[in-house]
């Protein structure tokens, strides 16, 4: 499977170490999920002035947040697993997952990991429009999460 990662933002130092460590996350949601070698993914690392351009632009929301994700086939279920898959875009404000890291007291990679999980579970066609919705997303990011020995 394929995780491109692009670094748009230089509010927050970004290593090979950090690109490694989530590229190695979104493929354990991948591979949680079922898809193999044929899913591609990008992870886009952006500062809050971006993500609040894109949040403006396609949801409407004059304001920053924390994680988008742009499925490559929007308003239709997931696609098949067949070869050469490109899920989409998940864009995390690296800015935002400092100062969120700092207010549940866990450190920063967590939180970077926990964005990602989120948005690839949406990218994957999890919501959390209601409760119970919004319960099996968390119980999956939260099994992920105690997989990579990264939960609360």
């Amino acid at each position: 499977m394929s995780v491109l990662v692009s670094n748009l933002q230089e509010e927050v130092a970004v290593d090979d170490n950090f690109t490694g460590f989530l590229t190695g996350v979104a493929r354990e949601v991948l591979k949680n999920e079922g898809y193999g070698d044929e899913a591609e993914i990008s992870l886009v690392f952006v500062d809050d002035a971006y993500i609040k351009g894109l949040n403006l632009q396609y949801r409407g929301i004059d304001r920053p947040t924390d994680v988008l994700s742009f499925a490559m086939q929007e308003g239709v279920s997931v696609p098949s697993l067949e070869e050469g898959i490109i899920l989409g875009d998940v864009v995390i404000s690296l800015p935002a997952a400092g100062r969120q890291a700092g207010e549940y007291g866990h450190s920063f990679q967590r939180e970077a990991a926990y964005l990602a999980v989120h948005g690839l579970l949406h990218l994957l066609g999890y919501d959390h429009r209601d409760n119970e919705e919004q319960r099996v997303m968390r119980q999956k990011e939260e099994e992920i999460l105690s997989r990579l020995k990264l939960s609360r």
